[in-house]
């Protein structure tokens, strides 16, 4: 795995599904364990949104400034159309030399997955646990492991539980690897643990900067960055919104500041006034933050946050008239944000580290299975679960072939770090030096319903494919 330079690359553009990663909120308790080949969809994710098809043509991203946060050296997409293209034998791994451990002496080999799987985020958090299971019902059993188990644990997005949780799966001496976290301030508070215990975590969802920064030689992710995707979100304002004045709100947490303040940061950069940079962490009325955005009168605000706050903010501002365009990250991807906000988050835009199940050519069997096992369409981040536990499982099997056994934490730990790329329902996956996807996809959309159900009608507005930033 090698660190690539900066480089922002061109890209093509498919239609609409969901996305988000980072924040945090109340209490927790771990869950139980599900061995490969449970069926179980108590856990399915609530949300009912749809996984669309649709072949959507984007708007072109132009070039950018660099930013000290992000500095790609160039931004742009590919104005183009292109649907989603299964194979009449499609599968939901595409055709690979996968490690095999038959014949092995294992025992019980558990995964870890943490997430939110309570409380105000449990769509995310299930949605993502249930990905992680598809994963090791069909990728277990393909590998030749015996008895392989996720334990899943609730965080409930807090990042005390988070913490907390994390001692018990570091105790646990039969979990060799963590799926985890979808915040990011959570994973900040769980990865000194996983650290100490040599326990290597990979990611479907966080974003923020610092996971993957301090934690280089235990994190790894699925998604890219804040300091990418809010450099996205600068270029797309300026340049398709033609915004010249912005207010800049977040709710106090690691993703959601960190997230606006890269967005702040490059919005003066390029010389365009931003009129206002507050957080708050209230999640109900919102007449503190909304008498100053009133007040600035700004073209656009940018939330960085999760949908839980976003869908009534925006709700009550327009409810006080406010009209200028909302844009966030890609804490807005979830059919919720319709749910809390109606018809008042129509035109809303966000950016999203994660793509509509139409654009990965080989998710087509995964969406029919996940519809099968869930009763619910898959949706963001349960593709990147997946992708997230598959490089456990090759990383377990490739550390307990070098063993000729049960193979020990630090023994996964190397084997993860040896990871070549390997094919996902999300594409080829490869991870830099740092543990970062390399490359990663942004994409921009805009909310084209009030009504939850037509969250996949949702439209791409933009894409772009990027290296990580260098250090």
């Amino acid at each position: 795995m090698k660190r690539i330079a900066s480089l922002i690359m061109l890209v093509v553009v498919l239609a609409a599904t969901l996305a988000a990663c980072g924040a945090a909120t109340p209490a927790a308790s771990p869950a139980a364990s599900t061995g490969a080949g449970a069926a179980d969809t108590t856990a399915a994710s609530p949300s009912p949104s749809v996984a669309a098809t649709e072949s959507l043509t984007a708007s072109p991203l132009t070039e950018a400034s660099p930013s000290t946060a992000a500095s790609p050296s160039a931004m742009a997409t590919q104005a183009a159309a292109a649907e989603a293209t299964p194979g009449a034998d499609a599968t939901t791994t595409v055709t690979e030399d996968l490690p095999n451990v038959s014949g092995l002496n294992l025992g019980t080999v558990r995964i870890a997955y943490q997430g939110p799987l309570s409380g105000p985020q449990a769509q995310f958090g299930t949605t993502g646990l249930n990905g992680a299971r598809l994963a090791v019902e069909q990728l277990g059993e393909e590998m030749g492991f015996q008895n392989i188990e996720i334990a899943q644990f609730d965080d409930q997005a807090t990042e005390s539980v988070g913490a907390a949780n994390a001692n018990t799966i570091a105790a646990d001496q039969s979990i060799v690897c963590v799926v985890g976290h979808i915040n990011s301030g959570v994973a900040l508070a769980a990865l000194p643990t996983y650290r100490d215990a040599n326990l290597v975590m990979v990611s479907p969802a966080n974003t923020n900067p610092r996971v993957t920064e301090e934690f280089d030689d235990t994190a790894y992710r699925l998604v890219g960055r804040d300091d990418v995707q809010g450099v996205v979100a600068a270029d797309f304002v300026q340049n398709e919104l033609n915004a010249q004045n912005v207010y800049v709100l977040h709710d106090q947490t690691a993703y959601g500041e960190g997230l606006a303040t890269v967005f702040r940061d490059e919005m003066q950069e390029r010389g365009i006034n931003v009129s206002g940079f507050a957080g708050t962490q209230e999640t109900a009325v919102f007449d503190a933050v909304l008498t100053p955005i009133q007040a600035a009168n700004p073209d656009v605000i940018f939330f960085g946050g999760i949908y839980d706050r976003g869908g009534p903010f925006i709700q009550q501002l327009r409810e006080r008239g406010i009209e200028a365009k909302v844009i966030g990250g890609d804490g807005l991807d979830a059919p919720d944000l319709a749910q809390l906000g109606g018809e008042a988050v129509v035109g809303t835009n966000y950016v999203t580290v994660s793509g509509p199940a139409s654009a990965y050519q080989q998710a087509a069997q995964f969406t029919q299975d996940y519809q099968a096992a869930n009763n619910t369409p898959a949706a963001y981040p349960a593709f990147q679960g997946y992708d997230s536990t598959k490089a456990c499982l090759v990383a377990i099997a490739n550390a307990a072939t070098e063993a000729n056994g049960t193979p020990t934490r630090e023994q996964v730990k190397a084997a993860m770090e040896d990871l070549e790329t390997y094919q996902g329902v999300t594409g080829q996956v490869t991870f830099d030096d740092e543990g970062d996807r390399s490359p990663a996809t942004y994409y921009v959309f805009e909310v084209r319903s009030g009504d939850p159900a037509n969250w996949g009608q949702n439209e791409v507005v933009g894409s772009i494919e990027a290296q990580p930033p260098e250090e």
